[in-house]
């Protein structure tokens, strides 16, 4: 039975009463959020208005009117990282203690009583569970914040695990906030962007339901998830169609609305999120000449619909496009749509650009399609041909190979920079070869792309934990680059929603390191394995491709080696890829292996990948 639904800030969740706490069962998952989450969630309360609803949470009352507490059956995922978040605000505001003002300084004892609870056994507001050293890492972090006192044991490779690192990404994305959007990094413009920053994050809405037992709480949990289907912007953006349809004064029938907005969602696939993000790039991409009938000498704005569509936004601006000339808006979103499904792939037509555009799709370059439907769009104005435009993909995927293995620039700031290209062609109106020359100025700038220096250090690093989508891309196209049409093989093939070929540590990634492998890597030393493990396993050097097979990771390098398939072909080292070929020659694996081949691939790729300008 449910007990309540009520609304509540986050700060009324995390009341400031210290005598209950949120308790996570020890039979859930442990703490798995990584960095897109952390990055939604941070980008979705800083980028909206306060009050902005994050989610709902389960929970079941438990203890007593004197001791009470909450058992959390659903949102732990939420709770832990807006904890997380919290305490990096914490952390830094500690730093500026001194610079904050008599108003706002009780504001750092508030936001720590806020966390903590004088009836927890952990003496915080929330209690993780236990498994792989969650709760242990989650008070091991608390105390080097300075928000609880008892000791907690800091587990080796505690750094590596999800809490830790989910603390790091909150702490290194307000120092960036603060040095970008406050310019200067002093007393003052630090913590006034922090105090906003924590007040929008206290004052983020929450659902909370409270549920007597867990028969309900799982029935509850079900029915949330997987019945009914929300109504999302774009069902609303229908709706808004098809009611200006009716009082249409045009040629444009409720019949002709409605086809035209199908044919549009053809183009688009069925994927919410592609749909979603082809409106938002619709605009930022044509918001120019969009923005012309609206400006008026009542309305001066130089974007009176919005600087920049985000998903807030999103549904205003378009009742507004909508709302002012139907046919017009149908018309041209259709002839964009239409391109979009070359870029997204959806259209299976064979076009100049579709293997250039898989490259940059394997890349994930998403971004780059707002400049790019700008471009396809008003070719014939920008006097540039087919072949120029192939070029300009070229130049993205070799961008984004850098920005993905640097993760420089931010994501947040890939759609300043599109538009900051789109919008420098408006205003100098370049044709030809002068296209691409301006495109080149811009993403070549310190701003926006990363240096020389920059890719090689991150090549060098532990490139595969750091992004292992873009160090899958570039292996596979060094292992293309030495394929002819004969020995061609297509290693981006999938069976059952798996890759047929995959990313293969040499020296296994788990922690749980086989015997073999201590004697091989480390001479038996274990400790000393280990280490090696932390240092080198994720080093470009170490990684290579295969055929999949969940079996293969924890064999002896011979058995990786010489591995086949029931049907008799080499799947592990011996699969005749040309990049196996110097692998498949040895009779064991080092670390000065590992160092000699992550030298020879960085070398090798920093040629490959040289940008224009760095």
């Amino acid at each position: 039975m449910i007990q309540s639904v009520n609304k509540y800030h986050l700060y009324e969740i995390l009341s400031s009463n210290g005598n209950f706490y949120y308790v996570i069962p020890k039979y859930q998952r442990e703490y798995t959020w990584s960095y897109h989450e952390w990055e939604a969630l941070y980008d979705d309360i800083s980028e909206n208005n306060a009050g902005y609803f994050i989610g709902s949470i389960i929970c079941i009352p438990l203890g007593d009117a004197i001791k009470p507490s909450l058992e959390v059956i659903d949102g732990q995922q939420r709770l832990i990282t807006l904890s997380l978040f919290l305490a990096a605000i914490y952390t830094r505001l500690k730093e500026h203690k001194a610079d904050l003002s008599e108003e706002d300084e009780d504001e750092l004892p508030l936001l720590k009583k806020a966390l903590k609870s004088d009836d927890s056994p952990n003496e915080m507001k929330l209690v993780p569970q236990v498994q792989n050293h969650n709760r242990d890492d989650f008070d091991c972090l608390m105390n080097e914040a300075g928000l609880r006192k008892a000791p907690a044991p800091k587990h080796p490779y505690y750094p590596m695990r999800k809490i830790a690192r989910c603390y790091t990404y909150f702490l290194n994305r307000i120092d960036t906030d603060i040095d970008e959007e406050a310019k200067k990094v002093n007393g003052k413009s630090a913590v006034k962007f922090m105090l906003d920053l924590y007040d929008k994050v206290k004052q983020a809405m929450l659902v909370k339901i409270e549920v007597s037992t867990h028969s309900d709480a799982y029935m509850l949990f079900e029915s949330l998830n997987n019945r009914g289907t929300p109504l999302t912007a774009i069902d609303l953006m229908k709706n808004l169609i098809m009611e200006r349809a009716e009082s249409n004064s045009n040629n444009k029938t409720g019949d002709d609305c409605f086809n035209c907005w199908q044919t549009l969602l053809g183009y688009l696939s069925d994927d919410y999120n592609v749909q979603e993000r082809f409106f938002r790039q619709y605009y930022n991409a044509f918001k120019h000449r969009l923005n012309v009938p609206f400006q008026t000498d009542n309305n001066r704005k130089k974007d009176p619909l919005g600087a920049m569509a985000t998903r807030s936004n999103l549904l205003n601006i378009f009742e507004s496009l909508i709302k002012k000339d139907l046919s017009a808006f149908l018309e041209d979103i259709l002839t964009c749509g239409q391109i979009y499904s070359w870029l997204i792939l959806q259209d299976s037509t064979e076009t100049t650009y579709r293997k250039a555009l898989e490259d940059l799709d394997h890349i994930q370059g998403a971004p780059s399609y707002l400049l790019l439907m700008y471009l396809m769009r008003n070719k014939n104005n920008l006097g540039i041909t087919e072949g120029q435009i192939n070029e300009h993909i070229r130049l993205l995927t070799r961008y984004f190979v850098r920005r993905n293995v640097t993760d420089y620039p931010s994501t947040r700031d890939l759609t300043r920079i599109f538009m900051d290209i789109i919008s420098r062609i408006e205003d100098s109106r370049p044709t030809g070869n002068d296209v691409t020359t301006l495109i080149v100025d811009v993403l070549s700038l310190p701003a926006n792309c990363a240096s020389d220096e920059q890719f090689r250090r991150s090549l060098e690093g532990d490139v595969y934990k750091d992004n292992a989508s873009a160090t899958r891309y570039i292996l596979c196209k060094l292992a293309e680059s030495a394929m002819t049409q004969e020995t061609w093989t297509d290693l981006w093939e999938r069976s059952d929603k798996k890759f047929v070929w995959t990313i293969e540590h040499i020296f296994p990634e788990g922690e749980n390191i086989p015997p073999c492998w201590v004697n091989m890597i480390a001479g038996g030393n274990k400790d000393l394995a280990r280490k090696y493990l932390e240092e080198y396993t994720h080093k470009i050097g170490n990684l290579t491709i295969t055929g999949y097979n969940s079996t293969l990771g924890n064999k002896s390098f011979e058995e990786k080696r010489d591995r086949k398939s029931k049907d008799g072909r080499y799947i592990g080292y011996k699969n005749g890829l040309e990049i196996n070929s110097e692998i498949a020659d040895k009779n064991m694996w080092t670390v000065e292996n590992i160092k000699a081949r992550t030298t020879a691939l960085v070398d090798e790729l920093m040629k490959v990948y040289e940008f224009p300008g760095k």
